[in-house]
């Protein structure tokens, strides 16, 4: 092999808008001719980016999915690119759309119309990792070892995630956006549930047909900032916060510098701001960032990419390659939305079948829809050298285990962190030729993931996509 091309699409489905990329991936064994295959990304190239649009609704809570649909055939056609030339990419749900009655539909139908998609719906916290990846951030902290807080602000969340060396080091999201409160004719036509949670505290707070140039909005904005400086800081601890998403700030660090992407950072750093053509806080929100005296504190860098942040890492960053040796049946793949269960084999070679049985045991209980099996990998972390003999008692226990908790026509998909995919898999194989066996490695992984696999490409790997699924609510 010299080199294998493959395209990516990355689509964004956000709370204000929605867009689209398409990427080419070269592909190379990077390994010497003497040595095991490893295939690499070696370049990712955006050959388009479509133009940013208003997400379209059908009403407050339902996403209009042929519009979105419509758009993003006429990106294919803008592009020369047919649907099933894509090999990979990600279709994410951002912010408050993830909240929308349809979300999951919209996600899994575009998925399955719209080329040969792996699938990451994204939640708040892969939201902000793809996003520190797309704006550069990721990149930018190996390379001055600063821990470096990305904060990506779109129309309904601040979606922060914390980096050092290139590894992400915690995450938090916050209601912080530009669309938590919208106008129209110079009146305030809405308020977000978080804002109004947030204003039950006040003795005063605002309401639908305020003007839009009241001052208490100042004060709502006021109150957004400061929370994020807090956050920022390490300041913030009530678990309870009106405009938390989630779990509390989780890196223990000091952050040195921040950077800001989403459609919010376009108005900080940007004159063509994107949220101007939105009758809402979005530049007021910007204009309060960079006036915040606590958070000037922080060295401000700036992104390679804002708006387009999310979409950019959706489209560029999410796919990983497996190792190229592998076994699979391909004719089991694309495998989309498969949960992981880690098993971990540090321990000798006798505590294999306990380990193993516990582990399988495990995850069907977890897994498990209404006591209906269901497909899971399984990753084994921390496997010892394995001789000959090893690897055959271990094939027999994982093939006594699945066939003992699953159902024939479910597949076998392993995870494997070293390089034994290829002999595990052949060995399962060669003991029983009717199951079906996706055995892959080089992939990292972890308890509570999901994984899409693609189709294998014609150097013998496949892609991968590592996300979380959540569909958060309000």
């Amino acid at each position: 092999m010299t080199t294998e091309e493959i395209l990516s699409a990355g689509i964004d489905i956000g709370t204000s808008t929605t867009k689209m990329v398409v990427s080419r991936f070269l592909l190379r064994n990077v390994a010497g001719l003497t040595h095991v295959p490893r295939i690499e990304i070696i370049e990712k190239k955006l050959v388009h980016q479509s133009p940013i649009i208003k997400t379209p609704f059908k009403s407050k809570d339902v996403i209009d999915m042929e519009k979105i649909e419509q758009f993003i055939f006429e990106q294919y056609q803008l592009a020369n690119i047919l649907p099933e030339n894509i090999s990979t990419g990600a279709i994410i749900i951002t912010g408050e759309s993830a909240t929308k009655h349809n979300a999951s539909e919209v996600v899994h139908t575009i998925s399955n119309s719209a080329g040969n998609f792996l699938v990451a719906t994204a939640g708040p916290d892969l939201e902000g990792i793809i996003a520190a990846k797309g704006s550069g951030t990721v990149q930018q902290s190996k390379q001055t070892g600063k821990v470096i807080a990305n904060i990506d602000i779109g129309g309904g969340t601040a979606n922060i995630a914390v980096v050092q060396f290139g590894e992400i080091i915690g995450t938090c999201t916050l209601h912080i956006g530009g669309r938590l409160i919208e106008f129209q004719n110079g009146v305030i036509h809405s308020i977000s549930p978080p804002l109004e949670r947030l204003m039950q505290r006040w003795d005063n707070p605002l309401k639908i047909g305020d003007a839009a140039n009241d001052p208490r909005i100042a004060k709502c904005i006021e109150e957004m900032v400061t929370l994020l400086a807090n956050v920022l800081s390490g300041q913030l601890q009530d678990e309870y916060h009106p405009l938390l998403l989630g779990h509390l700030p989780n890196w223990f660090k000091q952050v040195d510098a921040v950077v800001f992407s989403g459609g919010v950072a376009a108005c900080i750093y940007e004159d063509n701001c994107s949220m101007r053509q939105y009758d809402d806080i979005g530049e007021r929100l910007a204009k309060a960032l960079q006036q915040h005296d606590a958070l000037q504190s922080f060295l401000w860098i700036k992104p390679e990419e804002t708006a387009r942040a999310t979409v950019t890492g959706a489209g560029t960053q999410t796919t990983d390659i497996s190792g190229a040796t592998i076994q699979v049946d391909a004719q089991a793949l694309p495998l989309k939305n498969v949960p992981v269960f880690q098993c971990n084999m540090n321990a000798s070679m006798a505590d294999v079948h306990r380990i193993v049985a516990n582990a399988v045991a495990q995850a069907n209980t977890l897994f498990s829809v209404q006591e209906n099996p269901v497909p899971f990998a399984l990753y084994f972390s921390q496997l010892p050298y394995l001789s000959f003999q090893d690897v055959h008692e271990l094939c027999q226990v994982i093939l006594q285990q699945f066939t003992l908790n699953s159902r024939s026509n479910i597949p076998i998909i392993l995870i494997i962190q070293s390089d034994y995919a290829k002999v595990i898999g052949q060995t399962i194989q060669s003991i029983n030729n009717e199951i079906q066996i996706i055995c892959i490695d080089q992939i990292k992984v972890e308890t509570g993931d999901y994984i899409d696999i693609g189709e294998v490409l014609p150097s013998g790997v496949v892609p991968v996509v590592v996300k979380t699924l959540a569909f958060h609510s309000q």
